[in-house]
């Protein structure tokens, strides 16, 4: 009887404990959806989130998307002059920045800033430009994810977007990478 008793109270105290970390527990143990994570951690942690979902519906819980860095993966970052033809012959020496970036944790993830630093020949920085999610992420996503800021990117969810840039003359290179103000 006394072992039963004991059980059920570890058991209650596992659940609420669960409960009461949910928000620090669940990022620190979200696998990565893009094929680098072995397959039993992927099919373990979306058993704890139906578990997770199953108590939440019992006690109540806050949903909070991460801010983390780590979870975005650039896959691509092109920087081209928007007319081809005029070249350098064009004084303004607009271009685009074609990014590809994705949410890769198992959770949904605050979009983050990006933050693109323009070069010289030497690798010495000229100038840093950094967006906001709403300046960087599509105006059609946007649209379609209107409550973004507050549920955040779902897991492995990937955005391409077409950012114009002005760039100064003497620019040569760029680095394209995430951050959280």
């Amino acid at each position: 009887m006394k072992f039963a008793l004991l059980a059920c109270f570890f058991a209650l105290l596992l659940v609420f404990s669960e409960h009461l970390s949910r928000n620090s527990l669940l990022p620190a143990l979200a696998p990565q959806v893009d094929g680098t994570s072995n397959s039993f951690s992927v099919t373990a942690f979306s058993i704890l989130q139906a578990i997770d979902e199953k108590i939440c519906g019992a006690l109540g819980c806050v949903n909070r998307p991460v801010s983390d860095f780590a979870a975005w993966k650039i896959t691509s970052a092109t920087l081209s002059p928007e007319n081809a033809r005029e070249g350098l012959k064009s004084g303004a020496n607009q271009s685009i920045l074609q990014v590809e970036i994705q949410n890769r944790l198992a959770l949904a993830v605050l979009p983050p800033d990006l933050e693109i630093s323009l070069t010289d020949a030497e690798e010495s920085e000229i100038t840093s430009i950094r967006l906001t999610p709403k300046e960087w992420l599509p105006v059609a996503w946007q649209e379609s994810h209107l409550d973004f800021l507050r549920k955040g990117v779902a897991s492995g969810e990937l955005i391409q977007a077409q950012l114009p840039i002005q760039l100064p003359q003497n620019a040569a290179g760029y680095r394209v990478r995430v951050v959280y103000p």
